[in-house]
């Protein structure tokens, strides 16, 4: 069964007032840069080039790092730093064989100063070793839908087999976003944690430029080795939407991050188009009386441009019926957003009950 909607007629925006801005400025693709901007809840991709090129990722790598370790480890647990994981090359927040620290102001290491030493101390103190992490760090961006990526340790030094898309970053990144822990830390601009062989702490400022050049910045993470080029994932909330942006071996990184952040919340705007909470629409069930509600599992809200707006249609695809046995949440089908005959948006559709 498909039923289909104009949502010029149905549809509410979240924000009332829309930019015009020209279209998105191109980047010769030659020059080797891979740059994408998403939407951090819908996944909408805005603006896309060379997003699905393998590239290294440097240290946006410690992206992914932060989220395994906080979803797998107490961020108040003492971790013991290990004479293994001292004097790592490249940035550092110069760990000491013996030190104790917590998880969370390892973090802080990681993501406001880029430690390597910090990266691996905590990879070493989750799963035992830098290998074992590894694995780890996979089996989360596989979950997550980044499946053109490998990694092969937790700080994005060079390896010819840790490398990442544009796309795949800014899954994992979306991803990241969504918890409360690593927002809060790639957040923040000033931090002090212990140094506990000392008597003062260390007082860490975040790398990333845009969380005070950038109205709305929320993160992310800085990244660079002579192979990866510079690199920077950042993310910005303006008007209700969220958006991340990734750009990979791009020496302007900032200057062209916010660049397209800009164009982004110029030309979309975030809008409500179905809840939830409501029934969507009732379906018959096979040698029963009773028909199954079915639902949507997440409020459909979707950054639309004005032109999208003003020609968008909603098509409801499931069946007509359903046949027993069937549990709750069982998946039956989708509901279809299209723009000028175009698919934007695709969302599943579950059944409300179970039925024997």
């Amino acid at each position: 069964m498909k039923k289909i909607f104009n949502c010029s007629i149905i549809m509410f925006c979240i924000c009332t007032v829309f930019f015009s801005s020209n279209q998105f400025k191109t980047v010769n693709a030659a020059g080797g840069y891979s740059e994408i901007v998403m939407e951090v809840n819908s996944l909408r991709v805005l603006h896309q080039n060379n997003a699905d090129v393998k590239k290294y990722m440097a240290s946006t790598t410690k992206i992914l790092t932060a989220i395994v370790i906080i979803e797998n480890c107490d961020l108040g647990a003492t971790v013991r730093v290990g004479k293994e994981t001292v004097g790592v090359e490249g940035s550092s927040i110069y760990l000491e064989a013996g030190e104790e620290l917590t998880v969370e102001e390892l973090l802080y290491g990681l993501m406001l100063r880029s430690g390597n030493d910090c990266a691996e101390t905590l990879a070493v103190f989750c799963s035992g070793s830098i290998e074992e992490f590894a694995e780890l760090m996979n089996e989360t961006a596989e979950k997550i839908g980044a499946v053109n990526s490998h990694f092969v340790n937790p700080h994005g030094l060079h390896d010819d087999n840790h490398y990442t898309t544009a796309y795949d970053l800014a899954l994992i990144s979306c991803y990241a976003m969504k918890n409360e822990t690593f927002k809060e830390i790639v957040s923040t601009k000033v931090k002090d944690i212990s140094w506990s062989t000392r008597d003062y702490n260390r007082h860490l400022i975040n790398k990333n430029k845009m969380l005070s050049e950038f109205e709305g910045s929320t993160g992310i993470k800085t990244g660079y080795t002579k192979k990866a080029g510079r690199c920077l994932v950042s993310s910005c909330e303006r008007n209700g939407m969220e958006l991340v942006c990734v750009v990979l071996n791009c020496p302007p990184m900032f200057e062209r991050s916010k660049d397209l952040l800009s164009e982004a919340f110029n030309k979309y705007e975030n809008c409500f188009i179905l809840e939830s909470d409501n029934i969507l629409d009732f379906i018959n069930v096979e040698g029963c009386s009773e028909q199954c509600g079915v639902y949507l599992k997440q409020d459909v809200i979707l950054p639309l441009t004005q032109e999208e707006k003003d020609d968008l249609d909603i098509v409801f695809d499931y069946p007509d019926s359903i046949i027993p046995p069937f549990e709750k949440d069982r998946e039956i089908g989708s509901i279809k957003l299209y723009s000028q005959n175009n698919l934007i948006f695709v969302q599943k559709v579950y059944t409300i009950i179970g039925m024997n």
